[in-house]
């Protein structure tokens, strides 16, 4: 009788220690059709928007700032924002952050944008 692979809870901080490149989100894993992933953020993104999904920044270590056309958000470790599908966005980092993103398998980090700030996706860690 062949053993059952042992339980394991995924540890944000060690697999935030596999990989040092910022802006590159990491998939950790996947419930249904989404995906739960890491990234390390600093400095400015792209204006964009997703049309079909919403999008979840949750912050594990730092601030985010989450600028829209009419305003902007400030979310600490700890805390969550989700974007609603459609609205356009541009999240900053003063310092480094640390995040967990969830959103549909697939989506684009920079929506219909595309440009040098596009990350590959379905990369594992």
């Amino acid at each position: 009788m062949s053993q059952p692979a042992p339980y394991r809870a995924i540890n944000f901080a060690e697999k935030l220690e596999l990989f040092s490149d910022q802006w590159q989100p990491r998939v950790i894993a996947e419930m249904n059709d989404y995906q739960f992933k890491i990234v390390r953020i600093e400095g400015d993104f792209i204006w964009h928007s997703h049309a079909d999904t919403d999008e979840t920044f949750m912050v594990l270590d730092g601030q985010l700032r989450i600028d829209f056309r009419d305003g902007h958000v400030l979310v600490n470790a700890g805390e969550m924002y989700v974007v609603p599908k459609g609205v356009e966005h541009k999240p900053f980092a003063r310092q480094e952050v640390h995040m967990l993103l969830i959103e549909p398998r697939g989506v684009v980090n920079t929506g219909e944008e595309g440009g040098e700030r596009t990350a590959q996706n379905d990369l594992w860690i």
